[in-house]
This record gives structure tokens, C-alpha cells and sequence, in this order.
């Protein structure tokens, strides 16, 4: 069997004020193409559907448009959909039933319900059962994104982890000799990241971080959402990251996006390939470097390196645009003419960056450069409290502290989250 995975399409996104829904269905046309050439029995979307939990119509739409297309181009094709950390579980869900008279099934929530005061999960409802015109099958295993209030566990790795274990498990309880495909969308410890303008919702201090790497007992496969790199999952080699269809943030400027096909035999051999999609508008950062630019300069450089619009308008490939500037060397009359100078180009100016010389400040882990206002912001929350409290009290925050400190911070993350 064969089977396409893939994550993080983030429908409704908007990039520095720049509406991608042109993006996206071009990328959803493009993923179209790849199911028409492959004919895959399967098609995994291991979450981040939508940007956030109230999409606009325009994106629920390009979303509904695309799973008839796929539908009508594939009718055996078995689509399987999970909800991540950015959709609503439930509006992701409330179609379920209609859906799944098309092969189409949706998991937003982990179900449970309570015996003798104790919490009891349904797991065989994220198990999921496929099989091909061949009568070859797998068994997918549909994980959406476990908020800290499902997983309700101290630590919230072994929590994960415990409810992985015992889903897989199951499945090989109810379905024995069966391949094992597990889809979920979670911050697997030792993800590469972005170290700065990570678009990535990680919480503060790591509390969600899983480590599966020392899992005898794993699934024969899982593909995994969230981290927008492509990566194998660390201590594994069963497990990846398919990364986001699109750049979400001048940080992954150089990520490289596709979709996996998968193929699965009767044999321990699983075979992997990646399909590499060109987004239609690059990334582009002036000055490449690190060196300080004035905005004489940059203008400069705007003229050389970006080409002026054909008929006055912006072709489907013009980049995205990030410049750097010298702090001390500009001033709002000059940031007004570089924007000015966008008007003939054919490009999108993002976003202007003003970058202050290096400091460097002391901390208590060291020197740590600052360049911009960027590098305080994408500072671990964790880290500055701690440090805040040794400065004022002249002592280390103890472990009980922390404990505190951390469980407030998540709580105030699954505020935000809901």
C-alpha cells in the first residue's frame, strides 16, 4: 500500500498582512496533480488544517473544494484528517458523519468518558482500519493535537506517551499481524527548529515536548505535524516531519517543502520518498548578511537585485520581502522611501527590520547577543522569569518555584489556545 502524508497547510494564513489563499490553492492544485499521478490508497493530513480555530469562509471553502476534488479524482482513496494545535477539534469535526460516506474521516478529540470517577479513553475510535482494491491493508492510527487538560498528567511527555503506547497497543489487539501507521501532531524532543521567529506555537519552557525515542513497541510508522522542518524525529528512524506545505515565517526562508509518499510491503522494508512543491512566492532578505545597512545602501540594493513589474502588476512569483536596516542610520522619512521604492518592483515588501549594533548582555547563562527588539521577543519566557527573580532576590528560583511557575504559564497558554 502507498499512501501520501503531509502537515501544516495552515488555510487562512496571513503572512505579514498578505492574504494566502491564492498560495494555497496552489498548493492544493499542485497536491491534486501528485494524487492523480501516484494514485495513492491513502492521503494522511496529520493537522493544522486552518491557521486558527475560526478559518474564514473563503478558507473553509478552498478546504471542502479540495476534499471534493480529491474525492471525485480518487473515489477509493481513504482520507484521513486529524486536528492540530491551530484548528478548533470540534469545527474540524462537525462534518465527521457526512464525510465519512466518502471515505473521508476527521479526529479532533481523543473521546473518553468516566468509570468509578475514572477517566477511561476510547481509543478504538482513532483506530482506523484501510485496505485497497488489491486487499492489501493498514491500520492508521488518527492521533489529533493532546491539549494538557486531555492528557491531564503531571508530566506531560509521559502522559503522551502512556496514551501512544496504549493506542498502539490496541490496534494490534484488535487488528494482529497488521502494518501500523500512526498520524500525530506534536513537539517531539529534539526538533530542529527556528532559534529565531519561530511560527511554531511551542510552549513556554518545553512542557510540551515528547521524547519516543526509547519505544521498542512503535508503530511500523508515523508521520508527524507541528515543526514546519522536514526531519526525521529524533533517537528514531520510523518517524518524521513532513514540515509545512509554505514558509510560515522569514526564518524558514531556506526549508525546503514537499509531501512524503509512502509504501508499505509485506516486508520490514518501508519506503519513503519526498515530493518537493515550490511555493509560489520565495523569501528574499536585504542584506543577506549580518553587516549593518544603510538605507542609502539598501535602496541600493532594491534597484539591483528586484525586477520591476510587467504592465505595473505583481506576477504569481513575485518573493516576499524582509530588509534589514541599520538602527541608528535611518529615519522615518527614509523607511517611508524604501517602502516607496516597492511601488515599481516586482516583489512584496514584508516587513521593514531595523537592527541595532551588537550588544551584548550579561546573563546567567552567559553573554548573549541582542541585535533587535526580535531577539528579546523570541527569548524563552522561562528563562527571563527565572533570571528576573535571581536579579531581584539575589537566590535561584528552587524546583517547587519552577513547578508553579511552569504549570502557571501553561495554563495561561491553554487560555490563549481556547
Amino acid at each position: 500500500m502507498k499512501f501520501i502524508a503531509t502537515s501544516d497547510w495552515h488555510l487562512g494564513n496571513l503572512f505579514h498582512g498578505n492574504d494566502r489563499l491564492e498560495e494555497h490553492r496552489h498548493f492544493l492544485g499542485w497536491l491534486l496533480e501528485q494524487i492523480g499521478a501516484q494514485k495513492p490508497d491513502a492521503l494522511l493530513v496529520a493537522g493544522d488544517i486552518y491557521d486558527n480555530s475560526n478559518p474564514s469562509a473563503a478558507a473553509q471553502q478552498a478546504y471542502y473544494t479540495f476534499l471534493t476534488d480529491a474525492t471525485r479524482l480518487c473515489p477509493q482513496m481513504h482520507i484521513i484528517i486529524t486536528a492540530g494545535n491551530h484548528d478548533s477539534a470540534s469545527r474540524l469535526e462537525a462534518p465527521r458523519t457526512l464525510l465519512s460516506l466518502f471515505h473521508i474521516e476527521v479526529r479532533g478529540n481523543l473521546v473518553h468518558k468516566y468509570v468509578d470517577n475514572e477517566r477511561v479513553y476510547n481509543y478504538d475510535d482513532l483506530i482506523i482500519p484501510i485496505s485497497n482494491a488489491q486487499g492489501e491493508h493498514i491500520v492508521v492510527i488518527a492521533v489529533p493535537y493532546l491539549r494538557s487538560d486531555v492528557v491531564q498528567t503531571a508530566n506531560y511527555s509521559d502522559g503522551v506517551n502512556i496514551i501512544l503506547r496504549q493506542l498502539t497497543a490496541r490496534a494490534r489487539e484488535l487488528h494482529p499481524g497488521s502494518k501500523i501507521v500512526m498520524m500525530a501532531h506534536m513537539y517531539a524532543k529534539g526538533a530542529d527548529i527556528a532559534k529565531e521567529d519561530a511560527s511554531e506555537k511551542i510552549i513556554i519552557g518545553g512542557q510540551e515536548e515528547v521524547g519516543i525515542g526509547n519505544w521498542p513497541e512503535h508503530p511500523d510508522y508515523l508521520t508527524c505535524g507541528h515543526i514546519h522542518k522536514r526531519q526525521h524525529i529524533w533517537g528514531t528512524n520510523w518517524a518524521r516531519y513532513t514540515g509545512s506545505v509554505l514558509p510560515m515565517s522569514f526564518a524558514e526562508k531556506d526549508y525546503q517543502h514537499s509531501v512524503d509518499l509512502v509504501s508499505i510491503d509485506g516486508t520490514e522494508n518501508i519506503d519513503v520518498q519526498h515530493i518537493i512543491y515550490t511555493p509560489q512566492h520565495p523569501l528574499l532578505i536585504l542584506p543577506e548578511g549580518e553587516e549593518e545597512v544603510s538605507p542609502k545602501k539598501l535602496t541600493k540594493l532594491i534597484k539591483e537585485q528586484l525586477p520591476d513589474r510587467t504592465d505595473g502588476k505583481l506576477d504569481d512569483s513575485a518573493p516576499y520581502v524582509l530588509l534589514k536596516v541599520a538602527q541608528d542610520k535611518v529615519s522615518n522619512d527614509e523607511i517611508k522611501e524604501l517602502e516607496n521604492s516597492f511601488d515599481n518592483k516586482n516583489a512584496v515588501l514584508c516587513r521593514i527590520q531595523k537592527i541595532n549594533r551588537a550588544l551584548n548582555i550579561h546573563t546567567l547563562t552567559g553573554e548573549q547577543e541582542v541585535r533587535s527588539v526580535d531577539d528579546v521577543l523570541n527569548r524563552d519566557p522561562m528563562e527571563t522569569l527565572c533570571e528576573a527573580f535571581s536579579i531581584k532576590h539575589k537566590v535561584e528560583m528552587n524546583e517547587r518555584q519552577k513547578e508553579l511557575l511552569t504549570s502557571l504559564l501553561s495554563d495561561i497558554n491553554t487560555d490563549e489556545n481556547n
